[in-house]
């Protein structure tokens, strides 16, 4: 069983997935990618699970994909470079949209594919010694598997400048261009991602799923006669549904919900631990 994805569960029910190959800033080879996308997979089945937040052992979040590997793939044939490559993109496309919210817990150095994974979280929260490089281009490549999450986060015009210069860019500027939500420092980094989790564990579970749905449906789609009676259709759905109505009876008797007290897990109280 790899050892290069390491997923811990607290009793809430917050899942913290850890990418584990510190000695080499946690670049993901086909192994990592794999262990990567089945732990994503698990997750996103299993009930019990309300976030997940990804982060890297040691100093660093993520270096990308590792170079020695796409080196080596100048040897494979055609179909075998583009079933790697596939294996890649699916697993950021997993992450993408998942139907639970997740965050980057990022500090150090974030380059290349590393950007695609923070830009696929819902959520990131940056320490201040952070960098980040989208770098292929340095290397006479293209970031074409993350450059949808990266462009929907930083925009066509920020992403012509950084992905065609390959330059270094610090974790002011990522928040600046949209890639992260909050910069902090070193040490505020991990209470401000737990302040993060207890604001998402008030907040139903089901909805945040159709609010993930919902928010690429509505940036693409043209605004018409169509939306209209689309989103409308999602609301009457979603407001019938028990979840709702629960929500909804809660804030007029002034109780707090009962998603906000998580139904009991199996060793309640203790922290599962699980390696893949």
């Amino acid at each position: 069983m790899s050892n290069r994805v390491i997923t811990e569960i607290d009793r809430l029910g917050n899942a913290a997935v850890m990418l584990n190959r510190p000695e080499a800033r946690n670049a993901f080879d086909p192994e990592m990618v794999e262990a990567l996308a089945s732990t994503l997979v698990r997750l996103d089945a299993d009930r019990e699970i309300r976030s997940v937040t990804l982060l890297g052992a040691g100093k660093h979040f993520c270096a990308g994909a590792d170079i020695a590997h796409m080196k080596e793939s100048a040897k494979f044939s055609r179909a075998q470079n583009f079933e790697a490559a596939r294996q890649t993109a699916a697993m950021l496309h997993t992450l993408y949209k998942l139907g639970k919210p997740t965050i980057a817990c990022v500090r150090g150095a974030v380059r290349g594919g590393g950007v695609g994974l923070v830009a696929a979280c819902d959520i990131a929260i940056v320490s201040r010694e952070a960098t980040f490089r989208l770098s292929e281009v340095k290397l006479g490549i293209i970031p074409a598997m993350i450059s949808p999450y990266v462009i929907a986060a930083i925009g066509e015009r920020m992403a012509r400048r950084y992905m065609l210069s390959g330059e270094e860019f610090d974790a002011a500027t990522a928040h600046s261009i949209g890639l992260i939500h909050e910069v902090v420092e070193e040490d505020e980094l991990n209470p401000r991602v737990g302040a993060v989790l207890s604001n998402l564990l008030s907040s139903g579970p089901k909805a945040m799923a159709a609010i993930k749905q919902l928010i690429p449906f509505s940036t693409r789609a043209m605004i018409d006669d169509a939306i209209v009676d689309e989103t409308a259709r999602r609301i009457a759905e979603v407001r019938a549904t028990a979840e709702a109505q629960e929500g909804l009876s809660a804030f007029l008797e002034k109780r707090a919900p009962a998603w906000v007290e998580p139904a009991p897990a199996k060793n309640a109280g203790k922290a599962r631990r699980t390696r893949h």
